[in-house]
């Protein structure tokens, strides 16, 4: 692609000529507000947060139902930071509702399909219908404002429909992971006190039956403040009769949703509500103690899923966005709501991404003309070992941009990714943030130039330093830790009923700063990379590592398909590297090849940085997501409790992580 030279920065892979800058929705907006660059925007603002959450609302066309007073309220301190106050407004009216007219009400807003290759479509008009009903139903449930409804369901179209609809009444709802077993499901509904739950029957995944049913009926077992179990029919085997009504000990009364939704005849008005009015509550998983309840807003989590949207990956009205995730992580209501605010088309699907067959992913994206595609790294690692033929062999002439988040690249799959499936003419949209932060804090631009791996760096309204370990800027090259100066307006509002949990876990290491907790470096052509979280990284004889770089380095090798990369502590050194390698089907474990290994590392990162030891193993502990959940490798290597395994789909293959006592680690 040709650029204008002030563009170009080395060593770039997407290189966007001008007329692609300037055709794009960031470059739209900079000329709305008067800006001519990129950073210009960064630095205002950072300077004046309420200037700029005002002009994207402003862009978006955001509706109220009774103006704000005060863009921005930090009277409580910057943790506390208000949004839009003394304004009436409804999540549902902004990305939902306000499509439904006559201009949009045929345009598709949700696609979904099975497993088994079922579809469902409905336009915005359809959809609003459909949430309508489901609102109505709540309400007759009992439901009112502030009542919290735990989302205990797959990938469905009655998923998004169901989330919609509790916005709509101001009800919280709070999406539950679906692969999660009834212990971690009934220690969510528990902490938020949720009064309904809705599941289902049942659903596939790999050709097989999950019974959600019975997972759900075992948590949801004596919670007291839990009055209604309401169960969408996915599977249809007859365990739940279409009109099934019952009660179980305890007084808990179970439905089938179609009765429910039968029942519910009439009008449902969407509820005005306060901008500070709580949307979801989002669980998120910490390394010690119960999950932290991610409580978000209705006018913020919107504001700040569309912006992104707009800014990073320029998604229109005429796009489809797919991202392969789950409900019950921030990218599946991200997607829904930041999607249907710009009046996009999202897709849901409920299967595997390679089954049953290993084009499966490539042929959706035929079927369905996705425009948006956003897979973790570790997804398309796994995805390469099938090889490129199964992608070529799918049309991907509808895809424009692509996007990732979750972990740090390699540059092998990166590469892969932008080359095979993208076909080099996508960008790779490196997107990082966090459930607490409501979306990303930096990204890449379909508008600015990309390097491999990279971030172009922190997305507008983020007000982002990169400091040392005594609070001072760190000089290009070097590793700091990310901390955000300024508030912003998809923040979660606290942790659900633990106000100083939150307080302690993001404003207590530098007053005023939300330190993060990411190790971030800044190269010499100023693009950002990700180096791994605080607690992975490796500190070898006084040097800082993450754990991606060594990692990097092993799936470099031919005969490696992944790895990950830990510190034990060591005697002399403070921390030594143990590095884990899954091999490729085609080579087998020996100690020549691991000596191979500990060389390359060694040559690659110095003499002082060589691993005490490489390991063989036959998979990693990985969420559904396919992040390598590196915390529980090292508990399990150093001998201890590997911690809240509730997001870990494979936990049994901690088995192959024993206590490592190959040199003097201090214990």
């Amino acid at each position: 692609m040709g650029a204008h030279s002030r563009y170009e920065r080395e060593p770039a892979v997407w290189m966007p000529d001008e007329e692609t800058r300037k055709g794009t929705r960031l470059w739209t907006f900079l000329q709305e507000v008067g800006m001519s660059s990129i950073e210009e925007l960064r630095v205002r603002a950072g300077h004046n947060p309420a200037w700029f959450w005002e002009a994207v609302a402003r862009h978006l066309r955001w509706p109220w139902f009774k103006p704000y007073e005060q863009v921005l309220d930090v009277s409580d301190g910057i943790a506390w930071a208000k949004w839009f106050v003394g304004g009436k407004t409804n999540a549902v009216a902004g990305c939902l509702e306000r499509f439904a007219g006559a201009e949009h009400r045929h345009k598709l807003a949700l696609v979904w399909e099975g497993e088994d290759g079922t579809v469902v479509e409905w336009s915005y008009a359809e959809l609003s219908d459909q949430v309508a009903r489901w609102a109505l139903a709540l309400k007759r449930l009992g439901v009112g404002v502030q009542d919290v409804v735990g989302i205990y369901l797959p990938m469905l179209p009655e998923t998004a429909a169901v989330m919609l609809a509790c916005a709509k009444i101001g009800a919280i709802f709070t999406p539950v992971f679906s692969g999660y077993g009834a212990e971690a499901l009934r220690t969510r509904l528990e902490d938020c006190g949720a009064k309904v739950i809705v599941t289902a029957d049942g659903y596939y995944r790999r050709g097989k039956v999950v019974d959600m049913l019975a997972e759900a009926s075992r948590a949801a077992a004596g919670l007291e403040h839990l009055r209604h179990m309401v169960i969408i029919s996915r599977v249809g085997d007859g365990r739940v009769p279409v009109n099934f009504e019952g009660t179980e000990a305890g007084g808990l009364r179970l439905l089938s949703a179609n009765l429910l939704l039968r029942r519910a005849t009439g009008g449902c008005p969407t509820e005005p509500l306060d901008s500070e009015a709580p949307l979801m509550i989002l669980y998120t998983s910490g390394t010690t103690g119960r999950p932290k309840g991610v409580v978000h807003t209705h006018v913020g989590f919107c504001l700040k899923a569309a912006q992104d949207l707009i800014h990073c990956f320029d998604l229109r009205e005429s796009d489809t966005l797919f991202w392969f995730t789950d409900m019950g992580w921030m990218m599946g209501p991200w997607s829904v709501f930041g999607g249907l605010t710009l009046g996009a088309t999202v897709l849901m699907y409920e299967g595997a991404p390679d089954y049953p067959s290993p084009d499966c992913l490539w042929k959706l994206v035929e079927r369905h003309r996705i425009t948006h595609l956003g897979l973790s790294p570790t997804l398309v690692r796994s995805l390469m070992k099938h090889g490129e033929h199964w992608v070529r062999h799918a049309d991907r002439s509808s895809l424009r941009v692509l996007g990732s988040t979750g972990e740090p690249w390699n540059p092998s799959p990166y590469m892969w990714f932008f080359d095979v499936v993208g076909e080099g003419r996508c960008p790779v949209i490196n997107y990082s943030g966090g459930t607490e932060i409501g979306g990303g804090i930096l990204g890449c631009f379909v508008a600015e130039p990309i390097a491999p791996c990279s971030f172009h760096g922190p997305i507008p309204g983020m007000d982002v330093v990169v400091l040392e370990e005594h609070g001072q800027p760190v000089k290009s090259g070097q590793v700091g830790e990310l901390y955000i100066r300024q508030p912003w307006i998809g923040m979660t509002r606290g942790f659900w009923n633990d106000r100083t949990r939150y307080e302690e876990s993001y404003w207590s290491r530098i007053s005023g700063m939300w330190a993060h907790a990411d190790w971030v470096r800044i190269d010499e052509h100023g693009y950002w990379y990700i180096e791994g979280r605080s607690d992975d990284t490796i500190k070898v004889a006084g040097k800082r590592i993450g754990p991606a770089e060594v990692e990097s380095i092993l799936v470099g090798h031919p005969a490696v398909a992944e790895a990950a990369a830990v510190g034990i502590p060591h005697a002399v050194k403070g921390e030594g590297i143990v590095g884990f390698v899954q091999l490729a089907p085609t080579h087998v474990p020996s100690e020549h090849l691991r000596r191979e290994l500990v060389d390359l590392i060694s040559i690659s990162l110095g003499k002082s940085l060589r691993p005490e030891e490489i390991l063989f193993v036959p998979d990693f502990p990985k969420t559904s997501s396919g992040k390598i959940v590196r915390r529980a490798i090292k508990a399990s290597l150093l001998g201890k409790h590997p911690g809240d395994l509730s997001t870990v789909e494979n936990p049994d293959v901690l088995t192959h992580f024993r206590p490592y006592r190959g040199f003097d680690q201090g214990l």
